[in-house]
C-alpha cells in the first residue's frame, strides 16, 4: 500500500511513493552505515510478513526513525511502516519527511480519539504500525513505564475484527552514548511478537493492563540482552 493516504476523522497517514524510493536507498546505503560505528541486530525472524502488527519500540533519539525502518522495514521485511509520534516532533523539516514516510502526530498528554480511531484503521487494514510505548525519548539505560493505549487499540483492533491476528513485536533500541554522534554503536534486539487474540477482549480494562505487563517485561528482557537470536553486525 506503499501509494496509499489513509485518513480517519481529519487525521492522515501518507506513505509517498517517489520520497520513500529514494528514503531506503540513502538510508540503507550512506547515511546509517557512514553515522554509526556499528550496527547489531538480532530477532529479525521474529518479524511477521503479513497480518497487522504494532511496532512497540523502546525511544532513546530521534535516530530512532532511521534505525527502525533500516533494522524492519521494506528491505527487510517487504512492508512500508505508519509511524505514531509526538505532535512536538512533526516540525520542520523533520515534520515534511516524517509526514509524507508514513507519520502521523499524537498529543502524548492528551491524545485524540482521532489519532486513536486512525491507528485502529491502518490495522484493520493489515499494516504496520509504530508506537513508542514509552510514550516520548529518554536517555537512560531505563525501560519506562509504558503507555496502555498500545495495548487498548491491539485490543480494539481484535474486537472489530475478531480472528485478524493482531502482534505486538517488542524492540530495544541501545545506543552506547545518550546524545549519538558520529560512530556511535547501536544494538537493536527484536523480541518474538505478542499475540493480541491471547487476551480476552471482553475485559478491556484488566486485560490492556496484562497486555501492556507482558510488553514491558519482554522490553525489559531484550534491553538487559537476555533474548537470544541469530545476530547481523554491520561495521
Amino acid at each position: 500500500m506503499t501509494q496509499s493516504t489513509l485518513s480517519s476523522h481529519q487525521v492522515k497517514s501518507r506513505i509517498s511513493p517517489w520520497l520513500i524510493r529514494l528514503a531506503y536507498p540513502l538510508g540503507y546505503w550512506l547515511i546509517m552505515p557512514s553515522f554509526f560505528g556499528r550496527l547489531t541486530i538480532t530477532g529479525q525472524e521474529n518479524i511477521p510478513k503479513t497480518g497487522p502488527v504494532i511496532v512497540a519500540p523502546t525511544h532513546r533519539s530521534r535516530w530512532d526513525a532511521l534505525v527502525i525502518p533500516y533494522t524492519l522495514g521494506r528491505w527487510v521485511s517487504g512492508r512500508d511502516l505508519r509511524f505514531m509520534v509526538t505532535s512536538s516532533e512533526i516540525k520542520g523539516i523533520q515534520g515534511w519527511f516524517i509526514r509524507r514516510l508514513g507519520g502521523f502526530p499524537i498529543d502524548v498528554n492528551h491524545p485524540a480519539m482521532s489519532s486513536l480511531r486512525h491507528s485502529v484503521e491502518v490495522l484493520k487494514l493489515g499494516e504496520m504500525l509504530v508506537i513508542f510505548p514509552e510514550g516520548g525519548i529518554f536517555r537512560d539505560t531505563q525501560i519506562h513505564p509504558l503507555k496502555r493505549g498500545v495495548a487498548r487499540i491491539a485490543l480494539e483492533v481484535e474486537s472489530q475484527q475478531p480472528g485478524c491476528g493482531v502482534k505486538i513485536l517488542p524492540v530495544s533500541i541501545q545506543y552506547n552514548q545518550p546524545y549519538p554522534s558520529w560512530g556511535t554503536h547501536v544494538t537493536v534486539n527484536i523480541g518474538p511478537p505478542l499475540d493480541a487474540a491471547s487476551y480476552d477482549t471482553q475485559g478491556m480494562k484488566s486485560n490492556s493492563e496484562k497486555l501492556i505487563h507482558d510488553l514491558e517485561t519482554s522490553l525489559k528482557g531484550l534491553h538487559e540482552g537476555e533474548t537470544s537470536s541469530q545476530e547481523l553486525a554491520i561495521a
